[in-house]
């Protein structure tokens, strides 16, 4: 049986997780990333991959700008969705129901490659889209494979 108990703090920290295992066979692992969670230590990913029921891998979303946003990506989730998640900046305006192109995306061709064909509704809304390149695709049409594990995507520049 395991409890978790919430305690306020007046410290700069603010709150402190503890987690007490009573009686668990929890791996070392699982103990490691959540240490690291709760003391806002930076963590080893494989750690945290650990503590998690979900499989995920590793993508990272370009801005236009060239700065790079490594982000730990669900298997099965749409692109987009995966961006929104974790606060990078793709707008998405039709919330993924394939009616816009503001959720664009650019892939390194030998990953575009490997995508599944696009449907002429796709098609049809890339061709509204800023900086359209032979490796383009919709963020919201893509969902995470464990082939994506490190790979790049990048975020045109339309405006933002």
């Amino acid at each position: 049986m395991s409890s978790i108990l919430l305690r306020s703090s007046s410290s700069a920290v603010g709150c402190s997780i503890i987690r007490r295992l009573q009686g668990t066979s929890a791996p070392s692992s699982a103990y490691r990333a959540l240490n690291c969670y709760v003391h806002n230590i930076p963590n080893n990913r494989s750690n945290i991959r650990a503590f998690s029921s979900k499989e995920t891998v590793t993508i990272t979303y370009c801005d236009p700008d060239g700065t790079e946003h490594p982000v730990e990506a669900e298997i099965g989730k749409h692109l987009l969705d995966v961006a929104h998640d974790n606060n990078i900046e793709l707008e998405g305006a039709c919330g993924g129901e394939l009616a816009c192109s503001t959720c664009h995306l650019v892939f390194e061709e030998e990953v575009y490659d490997t995508l599944p064909p696009k449907s002429d509704e796709e098609e049809d809304m890339l061709d509204l889209a800023f900086e359209l390149t032979e490796t383009s695709r919709l963020g919201c049409q893509i969902r995470v494979v464990k082939e994506f594990d490190g790979i790049k995507v990048r975020i045109p520049d339309d405006g933002y």
